[in-house]
């Protein structure tokens, strides 16, 4: 949904309160928009969105080193670190895509580390880029806000440099609220009332506070030390809904937003939309705490001579992780080991302060563990449907010509095909579209509508809403509808009935797979008459 807001926005030469029944268009924080938008209008095309995540994945390197060097970790035990955290699932997967979850874990990096430095040399320009990177934080999403809790304890020693230029630092305050989720949360209490804006969702749950937080303790867990590729994800689901009480069942549903959330499924494969720190990351960092505290218990809590230096630094540490447990409480979405992506790094220190890391380094089963958790990393970069580096669609042919029974040959196909097509999934909707149709109405919910407007700039889209009359849609160039079947007596009224209101008639009828979850789904084609 981020791309097609953005294309919503070209389309109208401004920003918009889009005019759709999907409210993530417009109620969801847009800092890779801003990112976005300009790339798109100059390039027509989002072949380069890539960049914005890559080059963010490049700064974590620095920036993990930085921060956890300047929070207690040993400066060898930080340079072995840096190079190990950002081969997290989430970060390795999201460096060539356009998602905006790990996008975001540079920016919540370099608050805390441009002002721990500020202490340090006591320029105010370390201070201005902490805000700017704080509130550019926020503007990536608004799960990540609890993250400004570590930020301000580590800006409190240096907020009297701030004093020195009180006109830059307003300017710059105000460039930070510009930038920040600010906007967007103004905007969402003007147009629906609630600054989150999650009322226009009209999700309603009903979970209480510890049964959220135990369940995403359980989500998060699973996801970090689910092997990134698992067979036998299907046994595990099968297993855990024959073992999950009905009535616990029933309060799981009341308290996750998302269909399915309660079901602790696992996938087959780690992919971006789901994957966490990862496999390898997880356990290595789980065998480095547990040998650290087995051979010194008492080196996790060191203040080293109660300094105000020491101090700061723990204020920090108990801080991203007090974010993190708050985040956990009250996240209501399944993807949660995804969504903490910027909250990974920033809670290492705890687990790494120990002096006895260092000896670690030395130690033979962790240097070969390492390269077991960069190898598990490489791999499974390799084989990632989204982005495959090996010739797939070959392979899977010929695998499935010698298994033509196998179910999980088939499966493992449909993923990669599904994968393969999905910047392009409405291709088929658009060999059946009149070729002069500059305005296409679409009934949808959630799909990627974006390759609906490729060629960018030949063609713009109208969401269809259930209140919309055929002279509205007439009055704003609309002609033709592509509409999803399964819409209808959901969000829709039946399908007979609404055709019948608004004088529609179908066209052409076409099945498209467009979610490898799903299967496929009929879509209609209908002219207004």
């Amino acid at each position: 949904y981020r791309l097609p807001r953005v294309l919503h926005w070209l389309a109208a030469g401004h920003w918009e309160w889009i005019h759709t029944d999907f409210p993530r268009l417009n109620n969801r924080a847009c800092g890779i928009e801003w990112l976005t938008a300009p790339l798109i209008a100059i390039f027509k095309t989002d072949r380069v969105l890539f960049l914005i995540n890559f080059v963010s994945f490049l700064f974590l390197l620095g920036l993990t080193y930085g921060v956890l060097s300047r929070l207690g970790v040993r400066r060898r035990v930080a340079w072995h670190w840096m190079w190990i955290a950002p081969t997290g699932y989430c970060f390795l997967l999201q460096a060539g895509s356009i998602g905006n979850d790990s996008f975001a874990a540079p920016f919540a990096l370099a608050a805390i580390f441009f002002a721990l430095r500020a202490r340090e040399t006591g320029r105010i320009s370390d201070l201005f880029c902490s805000i700017l990177a704080a509130a550019d934080l926020t503007a990536a999403k608004t799960g990540n806000m609890t993250l400004l809790l570590p930020w301000a304890i580590a800006m409190l020693p240096s907020l009297r440099i701030l004093i020195r230029r009180p006109v830059a630092t307003v300017a710059v305050c105000l460039a930070a609220c510009l930038a920040s989720f600010l906007p967007t949360a103004v905007l969402n209490y003007r147009f629906c009332g609630d600054w989150s804006g999650l009322s226009l969702e009209a999700l309603e749950t009903h979970g209480s506070t510890p049964l959220r937080f135990g369940v995403n303790i359980a989500f998060i867990s699973m996801a970090n030390v689910v092997p990134p590729v698992f067979p036998e994800a299907e046994q595990w689901n099968a297993f855990v809904g024959r073992t999950i009480p009905p009535r616990l069942a029933q309060k799981l549903s009341q308290s996750f937003t998302e269909p399915g959330a309660p079901e602790f499924r696992a996938e087959q494969m780690q992919v971006e939309e789901n994957a966490g720190l990862g496999f390898g990351v997880t356990l290595l960092l789980i065998a480095s705490a547990t040998a650290a505290v087995i051979a010194r218990p008492r080196s996790f809590l060191t203040f080293e001579g109660h300094t105000a230096e020491s101090l700061i630094q723990w204020g920090v540490i108990l801080a991203s992780w007090v974010s993190a447990l708050a985040l956990l409480s009250q996240s209501e979405v399944a993807p949660i080991a995804r969504i903490m992506a910027p909250f990974y790094i920033p809670l290492l220190p705890l687990l790494l302060r120990s002096p006895y890391q260092e000896q670690l380094l030395r130690r033979t089963w962790w240097r070969a563990s390492v390269f077991v958790v960069l190898a598990l990393a490489a791999g499974l970069l390799i084989i990632s449907p989204a982005r495959p580096l090996f010739p797939a669609g070959a392979i899977l042919a010929k695998l499935q010509a010698l298994h033509s029974d196998s179910r999980l040959t088939a499966r493992v196909q449909e993923v990669y095909s599904v994968y393969h097509d999905r910047d392009h999934a409405f291709a088929p909707a658009l060999a059946i579209i009149p070729a002069d149709t500059k305005i296409l109405g679409l009934i949808t919910y959630d799909d990627p509508e974006s390759s609906l407007w490729e060629p960018y700039g030949s063609r713009q889209i109208v969401c269809v809403k259930p209140a919309d009359t055929p002279a509205w849609l007439k009055a704003h160039g609309v002609r033709y509808i592509l509409a999803r079947s399964t819409l209808f007596g959901d969000r829709f009224p039946d399908f007979n009935d609404w055709k019948s209101r608004m004088n529609a008639t179908v066209t052409r009828q076409i099945n498209l797979n467009i979610r490898a979850g799903t299967g496929p789904v009929t879509w209609y084609l209908l002219q207004l008459n």
